[in-house]
């Protein structure tokens, strides 16, 4: 067996290597868990701005603080992402054709921290320098007060340049993935190449020592005190990051439904379905806390109480107010004054009269 496991390892087009179907899809199954998180909070914030806004505005910190504690969990316990251990793959060092490590010795500190920072840092970096440039992009596009000289060259040039670097970027990955198709790899995502790690499938021995481990971390008993409290600790982290992996595991299933509901050929049904009149607005609206009183003149600006310059609504409420009250107030506070509903600079509609 010592011999075969060496064979594998010095061979990596053999049976241990993971097809590029499955390297993908361990990549996507992540890739769909976020904008379901994100959709489901945004309809948290906006049926209750006051108790859940928070969790909208801080979201990506959020899921980066879990998405460090879940990721954290699975290598130290399987060598492997969540992601990777669902579809039954582990990362082993790049090395010298020794036989492959079990899941359960987890990686060498050096590829331990290197994978855990690829994994987690790098996209939560990416996500928000492309929050970056969609905000800048609206600036450029919305804003009343365009920036000086000096810093606008700047920022047009950084503007201009980054579709080319995400291109580059995103380029890379697809050379890398025709490389590993055609065997000319061994990485199928250049984050392996720089973690210093492979993937490879998990063994039968690997799933023996996975059960193994966690019936004899769940039978163990600690004695002294310390170690009582140390084991607590673990086992709240660990409990934790279980209950994360439990509940993602259990959702992979819901959210391939809601690709399905969501795809192409259902949209006309759903709008079949949703297509009903536009109730009145209420009559006796009730004020959120600070919100912004309606004024009895309609022609007047509910932030300015002036008569209203530049009509624009919100998409989100339908109140109207001055273009410039409401672009001040939203990118302020991301919030419709009156409603309290949640607001970006892209829900403004510009209204234009006859008169105009």
């Amino acid at each position: 067996m010592a011999e075969v496991g060496a064979h594998l390892t010095a061979a990596p087009a053999g049976g241990d290597r993971p097809s590029v179907f499955e390297a993908v899809a361990q990549e996507s199954l992540m890739a769909a868990v976020k904008p379901a998180l994100q959709h489901l909070v945004k309809v948290l914030a906006e049926s209750n701005p006051a108790r859940y806004g928070f969790l909208w505005h801080w979201f990506d910190e959020i899921y980066v603080l879990l998405d460090l504690l879940l990721q954290q969990h699975h290598l130290a316990r399987c060598s492997a992402s969540f992601s990777e251990n669902f579809y039954s793959l582990k990362r082993i060092p790049m090395g010298d054709g020794r036989q492959q490590p079990l899941a359960t010795a987890g990686l060498p500190k050096r590829q331990h921290w290197k994978s855990l920072l690829l994994l987690v840092l790098v996209p939560y970096l990416k996500g928000k320098l492309e929050k970056l440039v969609s905000s800048l992009r609206e600036e450029d596009e919305y804003s009343i007060h365009p920036p000086s000289s000096s810093w606008k060259r700047f920022y047009r040039a950084f503007l201009a340049a980054y579709p080319y670097v995400n291109m580059t970027w995103e380029g890379w990955f697809l050379i890398q993935q025709l490389c590993y198709i055609l065997g000319k790899a061994e990485h199928h995502s250049p984050m392996l190449k720089l973690a210093g790690v492979r993937l490879v499938r998990l063994t039968a021995e690997d799933i023996q020592a996975l059960e193994k481990k966690w019936t004899e971390t769940t039978s163990s008993q600690a004695h002294s005190f310390t170690s009582r409290v140390q084991s607590a600790l673990r086992k709240a982290l660990g409990g934790v990051a279980f209950s994360l992996s439990t509940g993602l595991s259990v959702s992979v299933f819901f959210l391939q439904f809601l690709d399905w509901w969501y795809s192409s050929e259902n949209q006309e049904t759903i709008k079949s379905l949703t297509a009903l009149p536009t109730p009145p607005p209420p009559v006796h609206l009730e004020q959120e806390p600070g919100s912004a009183l309606l004024p009895s003149l309609r022609s007047v600006c509910p932030l300015c109480r002036k008569v209203r310059v530049n009509a624009t609504a919100l998409a989100t409420s339908g109140f109207v107010f001055c273009y410039r009250c409401a672009y001040s107030h939203v990118k302020a506070h991301q919030r419709c004054p009156v409603t309290g509903y949640a607001t970006e600079l892209q829900h403004l509609v510009k209204l234009y009269s006859p008169e105009s």
